[in-house]
């Protein structure tokens, strides 16, 4: 199961779980891209206004291709670069990935939506604080 999330200082402000069997191809990862836009817009709206948010992920075909990055430069997204190779890791590989996995590990659930409910729970659930200190890396 593949779950796309963006987070910034005050937690979670896009998910969404990509349809079973969906490819995270360049069109799929264009359109999350327009709504992570609309998701800024709404739910940070001060970070919207002033253009002061910004856009890290890594180098996976999908989100360096022609087509997002057109698409991004376009609307003038502000996007972190992260070298070719790189050993260094994005926040959520070091942050929220782990914090994730440690506690859902073990567990068992009933079905793919138990896992998506309890996965988006603990989400939610990071304090603001912990939040802040990940997107500060």
């Amino acid at each position: 199961m593949l779950e796309v999330f963006f987070f910034n200082s005050e937690g979670v402000v896009h998910y969404e779980f990509p349809p079973q069997g969906r490819t995270v191809n360049k069109e799929y990862y264009l359109e999350v891209m327009q709504r992570i836009r609309e998701a800024v817009r709404k739910k940070r709206p001060d970070a919207w206004r002033e253009n002061r948010w910004m856009l890290q992920h890594d180098n996976a075909p999908s989100h360096s291709s022609f087509l997002v990055r057109d698409f991004l430069a376009k609307h003038a997204t502000t996007v972190l670069p992260q070298p070719p190779y790189s050993p260094d890791l994005a926040p959520a590989d070091f942050f929220l990935f782990p914090k994730l996995k440690s506690t859902l590990k073990g567990r068992r659930f009933e079905s793919v939506e138990a896992i998506k409910t309890n996965s988006l729970a603990h989400l939610r659930s990071i304090p603001k604080k912990l939040s802040r200190n990940a997107s500060e890396h």
